[in-house]
C-alpha cells in the first residue's frame, strides 16, 4: 500500500520510495566531448507506483502521478532546448504544467537566466526539486493554477503534453495565446494528442521511445509547436 505524508520531506521520501533515478534517452546535459544523460526519478515496471490502481492512489490521497513519467511531448521540448540553447540562453523561462520538471531542467542546463516550474500538484514541486538536484540545475517553483491569472513577466514559456483533454487544451491555448501576443516565446510539445494545434507547421519533430504499457506503443513521433 502506498504511504504518503503531505509536507515537503514526506513528499520527497514518497518519491524516493516509489520511483528510481532513470536516464532519459536523447536528453544530453553533458558538456562538449563529455555526454551525460539527464536522469529523473521515474516510475517503471519495478517501482511500486507503476502498478498502483486508481483506488490505491485515492486511498493515499494522491492525484494521478503525472510527475513520475517522462512524457513524450515534454521530451520533445527538452530536446529542442538542449539542442538549440540560444532559444532560452540568458532568458527568464516558465515551465507550466511541469510534472517532473524535465523541461525546466533542460532550460536551466541550456543557460537560462532564471527558470521557474509550475504545477497544481504539490508532488510535482517535490519531484522537480529532486530532479533538479540530480541534474545540477537551479529551478524555482511557482505553485497554483496560473491559468486563473495574468501571464507572468517572463521571456519564454514551455509546456509538454498538455493537449490530451479538450477543455484543458482550450484553456491552455487561450492563456498561451495571450502570452504569445505579448511577445513571449511559447513552445509546446505534442506526441499526437487529440486536441493539439493543427493550423501550423511544427517547429521540430523527434522520435521518442515510449512505454507500451503507458502509451500503447513503443515509439511516438513528438512535435514541438511554437505558438
Amino acid at each position: 500500500m502506498l504511504k504518503y505524508q503531505g509536507d515537503m520531506a514526506g513528499r520527497q521520501a514518497f518519491i524516493r520510495a516509489n520511483t528510481r533515478p532513470v536516464p532519459v534517452a536523447g536528453l544530453d546535459i553533458g558538456t562538449a566531448g563529455a555526454p551525460e544523460p539527464m536522469r529523473l526519478w521515474l516510475a517503471d515496471e519495478i517501482t511500486p507506483i507503476w502498478t498502483a490502481t486508481e483506488a490505491d492512489l485515492d486511498q493515499a490521497g494522491l492525484d494521478p502521478p503525472f510527475w513520475a513519467f517522462a512524457w513524450a511531448g515534454g521530451q520533445a521540448v527538452a530536446r529542442l532546448l538542449l539542442g538549440e540553447p540560444a532559444r532560452v540562453h540568458g532568458k527568464r523561462v516558465l515551465d507550466i504544467a511541469a510534472g517532473s520538471g524535465m523541461i525546466a531542467i533542460a532550460a536551466a542546463r541550456a543557460g537560462a537566466a532564471r527558470v521557474d516550474a509550475n504545477d497544481i500538484d504539490p508532488l510535482c514541486e517535490a519531484a522537480t526539486a529532486l530532479n533538479a538536484e540530480l541534474n545540477c540545475a537551479e529551478v524555482g517553483w511557482i505553485g497554483g493554477n496560473l491559468l486563473d491569472g495574468p501571464v507572468p513577466d517572463v521571456d519564454v514559456i514551455v509546456a509538454g503534453d498538455i493537449f490530451y483533454q479538450k477543455q484543458m487544451a482550450s484553456l491552455f491555448l487561450a492563456w498561451l495565446g495571450t502570452a504569445a501576443a505579448r511577445g513571449i516565446d511559447v513552445y509546446a510539445g505534442d506526441p499526437g494528442r487529440a486536441y493539439a494545434p493543427r493550423d501550423a507547421q511544427p517547429l521540430a519533430e523527434y522520435d521518442i521511445v515510449t512505454s507500451l504499457d503507458l502509451e500503447g506503443v513503443t515509439q511516438r513521433r513528438a512535435r514541438v509547436w511554437k505558438l
